[in-house]
């Protein structure tokens, strides 16, 4: 079963919540791939003191000028959606790498083949084990903005394994973004975890919405229930017929496991364990 850990709002608990499922359903005698998909700041490593060991660089297509070729058409320009590529009627075509998806459109659309495959490193690809589970997490290169190609070659990369584990999960970045969707994509149910905070509550309502665009069976996690205004979450759990199946208390043990790099402990993790797989 790959299940999603994601939320929208950052700093809900959403990599806590992801490391202690896994490390609980590892001591269930499951075996369990823990992915962190939150490229831009992947920390569940840190949350379960696991060393991390490089399996691979993540490389994106990058188009490549030979100018002796271009006739100025302009034709790389229109189709480009990510306006990477700016042309002056007349001048050779101006490209903006850190605007380019990698899409390659420009290369089959040049008339004159004056475009070509070119690549750049993008991410790296880590791995490691602890707890009786197993993690892989990628990273992004510093100065690069396009999250969503490290998460699909993560994912692709676990693709290749994840037929030897009982349950699979996702730890999402925040937001709702293309990183996001790409790191949801393939899962059977999203666990949302939020706060009791109106921002919270907020992004809860738009995490929701792209799971049920996605056809997502998704469930809600209350993290530090006992601090702010529940009644926000559960408004938002009711407009989407949505079941809150665990509130995780603000607990002063709970700081301190975060902090010394273990997972948490709390009968909450068990009861979700419990609601979503029967253990």
């Amino acid at each position: 079963m790959r299940i999603a850990i994601t939320g929208g709002k950052g700093g809900t608990g959403k990599s806590t919540v992801a490391t202690a499922l896994a490390v609980e359903l590892a001591k269930q005698k499951k075996k369990v791939l823990l992915i962190d998909a939150d490229t831009d700041c992947p920390n569940d490593h840190l949350i379960l003191s696991i060393k991390r060991e490089k399996e691979k660089d993540i490389f994106q297509l990058m188009p490549k000028w030979d100018f002796t070729k271009c006739i100025k058409c302009g034709r790389c320009k229109e189709v480009c959606r990510e306006n990477a590529i700016v042309f002056v009627k007349g001048r050779n075509p101006i490209f903006v790498k850190d605007l380019c998806n990698g899409c390659g459109t420009c290369i089959f659309a040049c008339p004159t083949k004056a475009i070509s495959k070119d690549k750049q490193i993008v991410g790296t690809i880590y791995s490691g084990k602890g707890h009786g589970i197993d993690l892989l997490t990628a990273e992004m290169r510093i100065g690069y903005e396009e999250a969503s190609v490290i998460v699909n070659g993560l994912m692709k990369f676990s693709s290749k394994t994840e037929k030897n584990y009982d349950h699979i999960l996702v730890d999402t970045a925040a937001g709702t973004h293309c990183n996001v969707i790409s790191a949801l994509l393939g899962c059977e149910l999203a666990i949302a975890v939020t706060e009791p905070t109106p921002l919270g509550a907020h992004d809860l309502d738009l995490i929701l919405k792209l799971c049920k665009v996605l056809k997502i069976p998704a469930k809600v996690v209350l993290n530090r229930a006992d601090i702010g205004d529940k009644k926000l979450i559960e408004k938002i759990a009711k407009k989407y017929r949505i079941e809150i199946i665990a509130e995780i208390p603000y607990k002063k043990e709970i700081l301190e496991a975060y902090s010394k790099g273990k997972p948490i402990e709390d009968k909450s993790i068990k009861g979700i364990i419990k609601d979503i797989i029967g253990g």
